[in-house]
């Protein structure tokens, strides 16, 4: 297993971007971490070692504790609250559905459309309560929030173009009013500055900006909150102490935000810890600097206004695809459009080598958008 390093106050900072972006070994020009983040290369080797182990026999299930925990404590410097505050589990939608199920009967809530439906399709799914879903353009959201509004689900950074939330007028129009936000960060930490403690939920799954596999996901939420939520999804690792919660009653859940906490897929987790500590010892300033720099060096080269998104989305004509297939570049298309991700992973040479591929195919009607 990995060695644990604290990630404390003093943990940005001790690794640069430049040396963050040498422990990646693409053999392309990758700017697709909005579908899927590369792993940064000590993530890959102790995930070698812990399938070694597995395969010999010699695994410790009691092990597999540690990068967990290592990847709540440095989840939690990423985002600004105490580890008691962050739990964790597998999908975005489970902690989702956590919040959907625990709204009251009659409870209003506020999306904005075309978001994702891991924040959207949980809410739905209980109109037989008869919870009211409204949705409205992301950039209307602020101005919907009234009195009747129970609950925001909304994603930071929206997945399909990256277009970014304005965090400080959610946050004031949700305090005016005493309305709840589920914030999803899928798309946001990891590049994107997120004070989690502003807001009474937050989820985040881990297989993009943070650099992990699919089955790691987390959950914030503010103390106060704890005991308002009943525990839907509680099993064995729900417990204080989860190694004596395996058999029988009676309940006994952990005491802070691990009380969520849904049964790991362990091997997902030994590679999301290093991940995770390498972010954090960035540091977010760093990471969001590096990441919209690079971003908005593509807007400026490929004659687009500057941006405040990590992620471009882009119209195109039809030979971009072969284009960039030829020049071995990956990205990925949603909502009929282009769409390219910066990175810690991503370097200037990535982006210039992208401006030189797509500028003769981007649609001269797009030039004045995101």
């Amino acid at each position: 297993m990995t060695a644990t390093i604290e990630c404390g106050e003093d943990a940005a900072g001790l690794v640069t971007p430049a040396a963050a972006r040498a422990e990646f070994d693409a053999e392309v020009t990758y700017l697709d971490t909005a579908t899927m983040g590369l792993p940064p290369r000590r993530s890959c080797l102790a995930l070698r070692q812990a399938l070694a182990e597995w395969q010999a026999g010699t695994a410790d299930a009691v092990g597999y504790d540690r990068p967990l925990a290592e990847a709540r404590r440095c989840y939690a410097r990423l985002v600004g609250v105490p580890p008691a505050a962050v739990a964790v589990g597998s999908q975005v939608s489970v902690f989702a559905g956590l919040i959907a199920a625990n709204l009251p009967a009659g409870s209003e809530v506020l999306t904005a459309t075309g978001d994702f439906t891991s924040i959207l399709f949980p809410f739905l799914a209980q109109s037989g309560r008869g919870v009211k879903v409204r949705q409205v353009p992301l950039e209307r959201i602020c101005d919907a929030v009234t009195p009747r509004t129970t609950l925001v689900a909304v994603s930071a950074v929206q997945s399909a173009d990256g277009r970014v939330i304005d965090l400080d007028a959610l946050h004031a129009a949700t305090e005016t009013t005493g309305t709840k936000v589920l914030l999803d960060t899928t798309q946001a930490v990891g590049w994107l500055p997120v004070d989690a403690s502003r807001f009474a939920y937050t989820a985040c799954g881990g297989y993009k900006w943070l650099l992990s596999p699919r089955g790691t996901a987390y959950f914030t939420l503010r103390p106060e909150l704890i005991d308002d939520l009943v525990p839907h999804t509680a099993g064995w690792y729900a417990g204080e102490n989860p190694w004596t919660s395996i058999y029988g009653g009676p309940l006994r859940l952990a005491a802070d935000a691990r009380r969520f906490d849904v049964s790991p897929a362990w091997h997902a987790w030994v590679a999301a810890g290093p991940a995770v500590r390498l972010l954090a010892q960035v540091g977010t300033q760093p990471l969001h600097a590096h990441a919209l720099g690079l971003a908005n060096r593509f807007r400026a080269g490929a004659g687009l206004e500057p941006g405040n998104s990590a992620i471009v989305s882009l119209a195109t004509d039809d030979g971009a695809a072969p284009a960039m297939a030829t020049a071995r570049i990956a990205a990925s298309a949603r909502a009929g459009r282009l769409r390219l991700s910066f990175h810690i992973s991503t370097s200037e040479a990535d982006v210039d080598h992208a401006i030189d591929t797509l500028r003769p195919h981007i649609l001269p009607s797009h030039l004045a958008t995101r």
